[in-house]
């Protein structure tokens, strides 16, 4: 361990400084006017992985953007561990609403200020530079690939493709993954599952152009309306979303499950205060880390239609819109959920209206074993590193490639992040503490060197 923290401490501001010059790439994956700058990120990934010490590293196109591959095997006797992480980001609107810029990272009481700083380059890059400091040190125990992608935000459409043609490329004994989050550094925890997703857009269409609100208000039915209301009825007084058969295959925790998932430490008090909010909200008769982790939800990512601008312009808009995400627990199917969603939204639309539902993406829940070679050793880095066993937890957020993983190639996952949920993920003023990202690449070489060492005892 201390040949470990002294390679970092001597290496620290360059290890910063190259994350920062990853952070100012602006790869946003859903909006194509950053096409450029994606590519160039990909190319900064290839060319650092080069640089660290992997070998055949590729930047494999795909009909989008590409994937970043590199590998290095030491001995094909030992085990091999398949690192995927994500080079694409977020949109960072509302501009206005960032304290410094978005692609320019700052610092502001220990923590890096940038879009993508924790989701998901200051995460993926622990594991490139652990990588160096394994390679640097003479100390990489196991063999190892990396496939970063840049689509993860845009539902990694190409990835399951990339996937199935290089199944033997990507032979592996495990994932490891840090696109995840810990109840803080006090308290480390490990990602036991995540919940899956089906994320889409609904179209409600009035008359067949923007009204005048005054001569025609009161006669024609108003689509913003009218979809607040529907959008509205799919939550009960008890905040149950009403989607006949929407809860129909989830799978209720036992009293014992239940009981130690709350056993971790919550802060109620706390969580609010962090969020600026009064009252919490959430289904009747589950607490928050229940709500969080094991219990499906429906919320509204986006809601529009009508005149937006400044001032004011007085009409019945023609159409309105909405984006809406669905996360899904074990054995909902992403699909299955998709179909009954547009099934009800459809048949809850009044005559006065039309409507129009488009999936976007989906993925399947997972739920990860604590009994593997890989889970223990994951526990013992943690624990060797923050001198304490970590907490098993699941995780609110979904990571689609994990269920794919698992059909395609056969192979569990290890999700061991270093994030905070309080890291504004997908939020203006995103950030990632520097101290997690220097307690990332300490802890990655320990989890190597344990899960060869429990593999070569098997």
């Amino acid at each position: 361990m201390q040949l470990i923290k002294d390679y970092v401490e001597q290496h620290k501001e360059r290890l910063l400084s190259e994350l920062f010059a990853l952070l100012r790439f602006p790869s946003v994956s859903a909006d194509p006017k950053y096409k450029t700058e994606v590519l160039k990120t990909a190319e900064f990934v290839a060319d650092k992985l080069r640089d660290s010490g992997a070998d055949n590293v590729e930047v494999c196109q795909t009909a989008g953007y590409p994937i970043i591959y590199g590998e290095k095997t030491i001995d094909s006797s030992k085990p091999t561990v398949l690192v995927y992480g994500h080079y694409d980001v977020q949109p960072p609107d509302p501009l206005e609403l960032w304290k410094t810029p978005p692609f320019e990272p700052t610092i502001r009481d220990g923590k890096i200020y940038a879009r993508g700083a924790c989701d998901d380059k200051g995460q993926f890059y622990m594991h490139v530079k652990a990588f160096e400091l394994m390679m640097q040190t003479n100390t990489l125990p196991c063999n190892i690939k990396f496939m970063i992608e840049g689509e993860e935000e845009v539902g990694s459409s190409n990835l399951g493709i990339f996937v199935k043609q290089n199944k033997n490329r990507l032979k592996a004994d495990v994932v490891l993954i840090s696109d995840t989050s810990m109840i803080s550094m006090e308290n480390p925890s490990l990602e036991t599952g995540l919940r899956g997703l089906s994320y889409l857009e609904v179209e409600v269409t009035g008359p067949n152009r923007d009204l005048h609100s005054g001569v025609y208000g009161g006669a024609v039915a108003n689509p913003a309306t009218t979809l607040a209301k529907m959008i509205a009825s799919l939550h009960d007084e008890n905040n149950h979303i009403t989607i006949p058969g929407f809860y129909d295959k989830v799978i209720e925790l036992t009293n014992a499950e239940r009981k130690a998932l709350n056993d971790a430490p919550y802060d109620e008090d706390e969580y609010k205060k962090d969020l600026e909010v009064d009252e919490l909200w959430g289904e009747t008769g589950f607490s928050t880390l229940e709500r969080t982790g094991t219990r499906p939800t429906l919320e509204v990512n986006g809601i529009w239609g009508g005149y937006i601008g400044e001032g004011a312009k007085t009409v019945l808009p023609s159409k309105a819109f909405a984006k809406i995400s669905m996360r899904l627990v074990p054995n909902q199917v992403s699909d299955e959920i998709t179909q009954l969603f547009t099934t009800h939204f459809e048949k809850i639309a009044p005559r006065s209206v039309k409507v129009k539902v488009t999936p976007h993406h989906g993925g399947e829940p997972v739920v990860t074993p604590t009994d593997s070679i890989a889970y223990k050793a994951a526990q013992k880095a943690i624990k060797e590193s923050f001198g304490k066993d970590p907490i098993p937890t699941r995780g609110g957020g979904s990571i689609p490639i994990v269920a794919l993983f698992e059909a395609e190639l056969g192979l569990k996952t290890v999700l061991m992040g270093f994030g905070l949920d309080s890291d504004a993920l997908h939020s203006p003023n995103e950030k990632y503490d520097i101290y997690n990202y220097y307690k990332g690449i300490e802890t990655i070489p320990l989890f190597h060197k344990y899960f060869a060492e429990l593999s070569a005892g098997q």
